[in-house]
């Protein structure tokens, strides 16, 4: 039988980049206010973070703009 093989490395660099831009730049005095700005920073990443590998696009207007 043949392995699976799962790249995680698309994952790894997400929590990477969200650390460097956002954790560390902040202080979380609790669970809730961590989970809300993470939940504001994938908002962010997805919607409005343009990235040079998608032509200077964010992921949402990119998968947008290919259908």
């Amino acid at each position: 039988m043949v392995g699976l093989r799962i790249d995680n490395g698309p994952m790894e660099a997400f929590w990477g980049t969200l650390k460097c831009e956002m954790y560390y730049l902040n202080t979380h005095r609790t669970f809730e206010e961590l989970k809300k700005d993470i939940d504001a920073y994938i908002h962010f990443y997805n919607n409005q973070r343009l990235q040079a590998k998608l032509n200077g696009l964010s992921p949402t207007e990119f998968r947008t703009k290919a259908v």
